[in-house]
């Protein structure tokens, strides 16, 4: 083969080389445009993709465009850049003081939840997303509770702390933990935002937890969870199924929000006043003439135990020290 065939047949392949590449080049530039060609879908588009993640329309119309139009890999790829945003936030905002949040109340058969998330405003704290961040823990501590396999013959309870709450997965699928969802919370609100702490309770037959939220909201949109600044839950042991349980719980849950006991006490303790820490032996709020445990005796039932979470308390308590 001559020098100057093999140099044309040299020249050829390359020319036949960068003309496909140019068309794969071409297919992919077509291909990342194509949902921007019909005004309508890629309106559409837009909009399910905002509907779903609730982020903003640049940021949407980025995915779309990143992602060629596929909505799935577009909802992924706004996850992960919200997360390495919020991360990035949740470090700069992190010294921060979150006095304010909310109490959320979780029941579902024999488990009731306490939980408490943090923010810094009030303004906050009022807002959907926040408060989805707050069912978001409580779902993932009653998963917790109830994956626990223990054999009931009286109550338990159980509490997590801050860093317990973090590590919880934040569904069933596992994929995701309560802090991923912490931090897609403080990219999007711009708070620091703190998951506090929770309380679980568990009870078999022949016990009942009576609970109270003070100040409750109830947004439809978060199914069963109360939402409000104090919280209360009240176990009692009763021998048979009372019809007005419910409300006898309410009222209990009310003493403990308002009085603040220490400690359950007894019966037999003596009548104290204002002062008193003990729980049976206060004056009933509803009724400060007779102690709140006259007032228990004639239902036939038994406070046991109780749990009770104030927002913030916890904030002011590390401040005092």
């Amino acid at each position: 083969m001559s020098l100057l065939r093999s140099l044309r047949l040299f020249l050829d392949a390359r020319t036949g080389s960068l003309a496909a590449g140019s068309l794969r080049l071409q297919s992919h530039t077509i291909h990342a445009a194509s949902w921007l060609s019909a005004s309508s879908s890629s309106k559409e588009l837009l909009m399910k993709l905002r509907q779903k993640t609730g982020y903003s329309f640049v940021n949407c119309k980025k995915a779309l465009e990143t992602c060629g139009g596929d909505l799935k890999k577009a909802e992924i790829w706004l996850h992960k850049q919200a997360q390495k945003e919020g991360w990035s936030k949740a470090t700069k905002l992190s010294g921060r003081k979150t006095k304010e949040g909310l109490i959320g109340l979780l029941q579902e058969g024999n488990t009731t939840v306490l939980v408490e998330v943090n923010c810094e405003t009030d303004f906050v704290s009022r807002n959907l997303k926040f408060q989805q961040l707050v069912q978001q823990v409580a779902l993932g501590t009653m998963l917790h509770c109830q994956s626990l396999k223990d054999q009931l013959s009286t109550y338990s309870k159980g509490f997590l702390n801050s860093s317990e709450l973090s590590g919880l997965p934040a569904g069933p699928d596992r994929e995701h933990s309560l802090k991923d969802q912490l931090a897609l919370a403080i990219g999007k609100l711009g708070e620091n935002m703190t998951l506090k702490r929770a309380a679980w309770v568990k009870v078999p037959s022949g016990f009942y937890v009576g609970s109270y939220v003070h100040g409750a909201m109830h947004n439809p949109s978060l199914h069963n969870l109360v939402l409000g600044k104090y919280g209360a839950l009240v176990i009692c042991e009763t021998s048979e199924q009372k019809a007005n349980l419910e409300d006898l719980g309410r009222r209990l849950g009310q003493h403990v929000v308002g009085m603040a006991p220490l400690s359950v006490g007894s019966l037999d303790d003596e009548p104290g006043g204002e002062a008193e820490t003990k729980m049976l032996s206060q004056p009933y709020l509803l009724d400060p003439s007779i102690t709140l445990g006259q007032y228990v005796q004639p239902h036939g039932v038994s406070v046991v135990d109780f749990v009770r979470f104030e927002c913030g308390e916890l904030e002011e308590a590390t401040e005092d020290e």
